[in-house]
Order: C-alpha cells, then structure tokens, then sequence
C-alpha cells in the first residue's frame, strides 16, 4: 500500500479531536445548521467530547440523520442527544425551541450558531427579498438564538456563545448580502461579550475562509468553477476542512478560553495576508487536520481534494 501523503489524513475509526477526552461531559450545547457541513462536524466534535448535544436546523430528515450518526459513532460518550427543527429566522419559533433544549435536556452551557446561507449575485442583482433573506438567516438568526438562550438561561448560569462570520475583510464582493449581514454579527458579537460578560457569558466568533464543506454543492456551476480556482489564492495553497473549523469552535466553547471574550479567529489559511505584490509560491508541505471519520469533500472538489 502507498505511504499517505503530507496532506492525507488516515483512515478513522471514530472522531480524532485535538482535546482531552471528556471535556464537555455533563455540559449541553446547542448547534445550529446541525444537519449538515460544519454544523454535522462540530455536533460530532462535541458528542465525542461527552457533551449532549442539541441539534437545530429547518430539515427534519437531516437533523434525524445527524441524531443516529452521534447514537452510533459516540455511545460511550454521552447519550441523550436531542434534535429541533426550527428556523431560527422565526421569533416565536426560536423561543419555543430553547425553552424545549432547557425542558428536555435541563441546561444550556453553549450555544454555536453555524446555521446561515447565501447564494452568489452582484449587488445590483440581489432583489430586496433576496437580500432579506440572507440578512434574517444570518444575522437575525444568530441575533434571536443568542438573545434566547441568553435570557431564558445563560443570564443566570454563564455559558459560552460562538458565532459564524466569514471572510470579510475589504468586503465580500459577490455576495455582499452575506458580508453586509456577517459584519453585523462581528458587531453584535464585540456588543453582546462586553453587555453580557457579568452574568459569565463569553461571546465569540469564528470566520471561516474556504472551507471544502458540503455547503459548496449547493452553488452553481459557474461559482463551483471559480471555487475550484481559489486554493491557489491561500498562503497555505489547500482548501480547509470541517474538522479545522470545528475544532477552532470547539476551543471557544471550552473551559480553554475562560478569558476570552469578545474575539474572533480566522480559519482562512492566510487569505486576508496574501498581497497582490507577493506571488504565492506552489506549496511544498501542507499539513491539514481532518479529525472527522465521515467527512466527504464537496463533489466540485473531490479531484483537488483527494
């Protein structure tokens, strides 16, 4: 059999996480747009890290899917995971369904909003019902989940919120809908940590910069062709995986970053560093970390990926 290559993850029996075994046991956490991409791979993450989690999305089926994937993969480590569907765009329904997690599983010790959505479009393309439709997903939504679990019970217990924010930095030209809306959450994330820090609630995002997650299938082929493009745009010359997502996610929920509050981290392999002056040399060595047995690259980059 050939050796791996550097940039190869071996074959997995169960979920390969960077931290201690047991670190969220007895703790519940909540994952938004569980029932796919990073939402699936976070909610794994911290199943095999004892936690109950709460998985939310708008699919059923989905969520169902995600809910027997930790039942098989992550017996022995925690039990009783729970699933919701909800669109989190929905003021009533998002309270309804917090007060159900707190009912059903007793607690809320973190919350991470990974559910949003966008599509391509120039902005003199994006309609009005368009752009609203990508604001309230991403920025109403991470606004209404946060507030809930904040006031019915983070408020009085602590706990840790992790938002979703993207590679924005000088704008997002062809989707500046998602910008617009992922640049509020930085804001509401630098204003909930400092309004929300004396009931020991710390707030903090992570900013994804291309992630090789499902979600890309979802594009049309001429944004899937300029996908395929891009890796030759990062310093690090690769795509990222769930896994490095999730775990940088993982990280702000633990007990790890009791003091930090109010912060974002890039998971973008350098792409804001690159300068239009510095030619990117063609990568030597690239490590990635895929601690996720079930992981499956996007199908529009399965050739560059393998």
């Amino acid at each position: 059999m050939p050796a791996a290559s550097p940039n190869t993850s071996p074959p997995l029996s169960g979920y390969r996480s960077v931290f201690r075994e047991g670190l969220f046991a007895g703790k519940v956490v909540i994952v938004t747009g569980a029932g796919s991409g990073l939402g699936r791979c976070t909610a794994h993450e911290l199943a095999s890290l004892g936690a109950t989690v709460a998985l939310i999305g708008r699919s059923e089926d989905k969520l169902t899917t995600v809910q027997a994937e930790l039942a098989e993969d992550h017996s022995g480590a925690a039990s009783g995971h729970k699933h919701y569907s909800c669109d989190i765009r929905n003021e009533q329904q998002v309270r309804e369904t917090i007060a159900a997690v707190i009912g059903e599983l007793g607690r809320i010790d973190g919350l991470f909003n990974c559910a949003g959505g966008q599509f391509p479009a120039k902005l003199e393309n994006i309609s009005l019902n368009g752009w609203d439709a990508v604001v309230r997903n991403n920025l109403h939504g991470t606004f209404l989940m946060s507030r809930e679990c904040f006031t019915q019970w983070m408020q009085h217990h602590g706990g840790a919120i992790v938002n979703m924010l993207a590679d924005i930095w000088g704008g997002m030209p062809g989707m500046g809908h998602s910008g617009a809306a992922r640049a509020g959450v930085w804001n509401f994330t630098e204003t909930a940590a400092c309004e929300w820090g004396h009931a020991g609630v710390r707030v903090n995002a992570v900013a994804p910069g291309w992630i090789a997650s499902a979600g890309m299938d979802s594009y049309n082929d001429e944004y899937q062709a300029l996908l395929r493009t891009l890796k030759h745009k990062v310093p690090l010359q690769r795509f990222g995986t769930e896994s490095e997502l999730a775990s940088a996610a993982v990280f702000l929920l633990s007990e790890a970053s009791a003091f930090i509050n109010g912060t974002v981290i890039r998971v973008d392999g350098g792409v804001p560093n690159a300068r239009h002056s510095w030619p990117l040399p063609e990568a030597q060595r690239t490590i990635e970390y895929n601690g996720f047995p079930r992981y499956q690259p996007p199908m529009g980059l399965q050739e560059q990926t393998r």
